[in-house]
């Protein structure tokens, strides 16, 4: 391959030169209100903000422009099911009555410009209908992962003090339905915070008891609102107003909530569509994801969306769902022409069907580029999915804070050759340096600490959620003038970045600390416990109490690709491997990566997230390597 055909160091060294005049650029791709009135602000808010002084609106970008340019009829979500055999398709027109539609019910509910909504939903297109509803009235949504604990969603509910909260009577795992009602129920009792009145989705699966005076059918207000005619326009808010709240789990008991303002975020997301995985409008994309994490935010919701695309919602597993060729069959029945998922959903895959039988089956005439990111992708994976696929399988890196790739392979401005073991170069906007502990630049092919000059570039977090203070001591203040990734790796002659280990992060040690706790404590209590799970009335090995109360096997679901959890749960390539979010798989497998990552992905009160050496030998686990 031919590095000179990429125009990648033409556009970086742009960016880098001129930053307001390449997002600026980059701008003109976004509808707005009323234009900036300064691109890029150093002297607003933390480090700066992007855009200050523009008005916007998140879902007229994502939803009624494209109506508007008559591309209604296009389709603008597509809800495959496996674990219930539904599909559905809606189209741009379908869509923008469908939020208009749900945007009128929260405002007759009280919800306004800048107060919050925490959503706690499965993998089902009501999820994607309450975040655009809340982005078209300015209501700052914060999604937390469907089947999160009690506790664990207590602690946000706290944090962002809801006016709202939309969820559903259950989410669907495999084949084993998990009520969400009795968690929300519990979390909301824990919780010094109360919402003022909750939406349920009832599912078939499992319908939960509705609590009179608080509890609002989903359907019901739904119907009531069509047959009243009721709609909710759009309201222009200013470009660094909050889109949404993204819980990290922190380690002082208090979760951080990573803020995504709404101009930023755009031009960003924009941007990267086409010049980072080369998606033209009108084209299907899927990111194998899920919701309640950053990936599900940026790569199924909103950049797709705004980019005029298909995106794909899929309810399922790479395997068990009912096969190793549950992935194939998407991309072949919806004409899928890039996938963007973790290296342990192929890992689960390649265990299933090590010579790809499944893949014959299937016509992937449309396929042409495999993404990879939330956990190192091994050689050995990236080199069975290249062999097997016939496509670039292309690696990238970043973080939930970031909200898309620091590190990447631009196919769109013409693909770098691939270095398996690195996710490639730093992407337009980042000004990424391996550092010693003086903050001074080490030489090529050392290892250092993973920095980022500031400023970071739009869509990056520009605070947590009311805790500035918070942001810059962990983020800020140990590299001065540079946002710390928490990462360590070292750059080659080439620029090509390797991530080596995770770093620490802030409160790093505490937080293993609380690890091996953890781990330590379900050992001692033995597989043979059994406790009574108060939210769901069943028993469960003791020795997974702690993850049953919300902790993921202890990990810390700070950053993308970076799940640091304790060594024996890091395991398999099973279960959600199975999942949904690529970006969760990002911080895990710490056994199986040199990143010192693994990876959980069954839902607290999983029993089977508590027995070792069940589904082939390993842990379950799961992906927010961008989380």
């Amino acid at each position: 391959m031919d590095v000179r055909a990429s125009r990648y160091h033409e556009v970086y060294a742009r960016a880098q030169r001129d930053p307001q005049g390449f997002w600026g650029e980059a701008a003109a791709d976004i509808d707005w209100y009323a234009p900036a009135r300064q691109v890029f602000d150093g002297n607003a808010g933390v480090y700066g903000r992007w855009f200050v002084g523009a008005t916007c609106n998140t879902c007229h970008n994502a939803v009624d422009r494209h109506v508007a340019a008559g591309r209604g009829g296009q389709a603008a979500l597509i809800y495959d099911s496996a674990v219930t055999g539904t599909k559905r398709t809606f189209t741009y027109a379908d869509l923008l009555a469908e939020v208009s539609t749900l945007a009128a019910v929260l405002r007759d509910l009280g919800v306004a410009a800048g107060d919050r909504v925490i959503l706690y939903m499965p993998m089902v297109p009501e999820a994607i209908f309450a975040m655009l509803a809340c982005a078209r009235i300015g209501a700052i949504h914060s999604v937390v992962f469907g089947g999160f604990a009690a506790n664990e969603l207590a602690t946000r509910i706290d944090d962002a003090r809801p006016k709202l909260i939309l969820s559903a009577s259950c989410g669907i795992e495999g084949a084993r339905v998990v009520p969400y009602k009795p968690l929300l129920d519990e979390a909301i009792a824990l919780a010094r915070a109360k919402p003022e009145a909750c939406i349920i989705l009832q599912r078939k699966q499992a319908e939960a008891a509705l609590i009179a005076g608080r509890d609002h059918d989903w359907a019901a207000l739904r119907e009531a609102a069509i047959t009243a005619g009721r709609r909710a326009d759009c309201v222009p808010l200013a470009a660094t107003d909050p889109l949404y709240i993204l819980y990290t789990s922190g380690t002082t008991g208090r979760p951080k909530g990573v803020v995504r303002d709404n101009g930023g975020h755009m031009v960003a997301l924009k941007w990267s569509m086409k010049h980072l995985y080369d998606i033209e409008p009108g084209e299907v994309y899927w990111a194998a994801s899920d919701v309640g994490w950053v990936v599900g935010h940026s790569y199924i919701v909103y950049a797709p969306l705004l980019h005029g695309c298909t995106t794909v919602l899929y309810e399922g597993k790479p395997v068990g769902t009912p096969d190793a060729g549950a992935f194939w069959r998407v991309i072949a029945e919806h004409g899928v022409v890039a996938l963007f998922t973790a290296p342990t959903a192929f890992r689960a895959i390649k265990k299933e069907d090590p010579l790809g039988k499944f893949v014959g089956k299937y016509d992937l005439k449309k396929f042409r580029t495999l993404f990879l990111a939330g956990e190192r992708a091994d050689p050995d994976t990236i080199v069975w999915a290249e062999n097997l696929l016939k496509v670039p399988v292309i690696d990238h890196w970043w973080q939930t804070e970031t909200g898309w790739a620091i590190v990447g392979n631009p196919v769109g401005l013409g693909q770098l050759p691939v270095k398996h073991g690195s996710p490639t170069v730093a992407m337009p906007g980042y000004d990424v340096r391996i550092v010693d502990d003086a903050c001074r630049e080490v030489a090529t092919g050392k290892m250092g600490s993973i920095v980022v000059k500031l400023p970071l570039p739009p869509s990056c977090l520009p605070t947590l959620w009311q805790a500035d203070e918070r942001f810059r001591e962990s983020y800020l203040a140990e590299f001065p003038g540079h946002y710390k990734t928490a990462d360590a790796g070292f750059k080659d002659a080439d620029g090509y970045v390797y991530i080596r280990r995770h770093g620490g992060g802030a409160g790093e040690p505490q937080g293993r600390r609380r690890m091996r706790r953890h781990r330590h404590q379900g050992r001692a209590q033995g597989r043979g416990a059994v406790r009574v799970h108060r939210a769901q009335g069943r028993r469960q090995p003791a020795a997974g109490r702690d993850r049953a109360r919300g902790r993921r096997a202890g990990a810390r679901e700070d950053r993308p690709g970076r799940r640091v959890q304790a060594r024996d749960h890091g395991g398999a390539a099973a279960e959600d491997a199975l999942g949904q979010d690529p970006a969760r798989h990002d911080e895990e497998d710490r056994r199986r990566r040199h990143l010192d990552h693994a990876g959980d992905d069954r839902r607290p009160g999983d029993p089977r997230r508590d027995r070792r050496g069940a589904e082939g030998g390993a842990r379950v686990s799961r992906p927010h390597g961008p989380e």
